[in-house]
């Protein structure tokens, strides 16, 4: 028998309105479910991409596919880590970050796809066991990051929703041409 705990969509007073849009993406109300479901899914996509379609730009100034996914990377790491931290009732206030900065010393674009698809991979992996780790009691903990007041599992649902969001901004203005 699994008993393992359901982790249901968070409530919008579980975290600041300006991340609704990418947690309302997520059609899953089991957090560990659309997070495996995302990784086989996502595994699937990334590997029928081309070196013409990971060096695409769609606009001067804008990141290519590398750099994308190694953004959601980066940003999968720097929420888990904070996910880990409010559920631990750690009421530091933590700093924000600037994705464009960790893009543009990310070195995504001379890096190997595949490496950077077994870096994500071991990531989501090991996301899916610290919110499996997760208690009742801990996913709905708060803590604070830059201006964002949010919920363990808001946390978790954003992680979601935002490869979600960078999916279909792939799908739209990178490989429609």
């Amino acid at each position: 028998m699994n008993n393992q705990l359901i982790i249901t969509k968070p409530t919008s007073d579980e975290y600041p309105e300006w991340f609704a849009a990418e947690i309302q993406l997520v059609y899953y109300n089991d957090l560990i479910e659309g997070l495996q479901d995302s990784l086989n899914k996502t595994l699937t996509f990334l590997h029928q991409l081309t070196e013409q379609d990971l060096q695409y730009r769609y606009a001067p100034g804008k990141w290519s596919i590398k750099q994308m996914w190694q953004h959601i990377i980066d940003v999968e790491r720097v929420l888990t880590y904070r996910a880990l931290r409010f559920a631990r009732k750690d009421e530091t206030v933590l700093t924000a970050f600037d994705e464009n900065k960790y893009a543009n010393v990310s070195n995504a674009d001379q890096r190997n796809f595949k490496d950077i698809i077994r870096e994500y991979a071991v990531v989501r992996d090991s996301t899916l066991e610290l919110f499996r780790s997760f208690t009742d009691a801990m996913i709905l903990h708060r803590g604070t990051a830059g201006r964002s007041n949010m919920t363990v599992r808001s946390v978790g649902y954003l992680v979601l929703g935002h490869e979600i969001h960078h999916i279909g901004i792939i799908r739209e203005r990178y490989l429609k041409r």
